[in-house]
């Protein structure tokens, strides 16, 4: 057989697979909610939750005005990571924005408490 009808086969069989393998992993993370973060954005955000969030006693009435501006940082949010203490003890406190308001948490091993909430981003 000639290089020329190798090769299209393979391309060929590759193709369904990868159309096959597509719809499997869209329908798997569809059906479970699981999510693929690899990021490190993504992974710290997923972490944050999937804890319990307390706020600060300033910001508790806020809370309760608007609770899809807090769901939106923890969801939508870009982590600061030159601004953040990964290696603080036992809590890391992690600056996010999110358009032109930040936050800054801290994130416990039990809880993730909401410390700060800021109009404009930290530069």
């Amino acid at each position: 057989m000639a290089f020329i009808k190798r090769l299209g086969w393979y391309l060929v069989g590759l193709s369904i697979g990868i159309v096959f393998l597509a719809f499997f992993l869209k329908k798997k993370s569809a059906d479970s909610g699981t999510e693929f973060c690899y990021f490190p954005n993504c992974r710290v955000l997923k972490d944050l939750r999937s804890k319990p969030i307390a706020y600060a006693p300033e910001l508790e009435a806020q809370f309760t005005q608007d609770s899809v501006l807090w769901k939106s940082f923890f969801k939508d949010g870009t982590i600061d990571f030159g601004q953040s203490d990964t290696k603080a003890k036992p809590c890391k406190v992690y600056h996010i924005s999110n358009g032109p308001k930040a936050i800054q948490v801290r994130n416990c091993p039990e809880k993730v408490e909401v410390v700060r909430l800021d109009q404009t981003p930290r530069d």
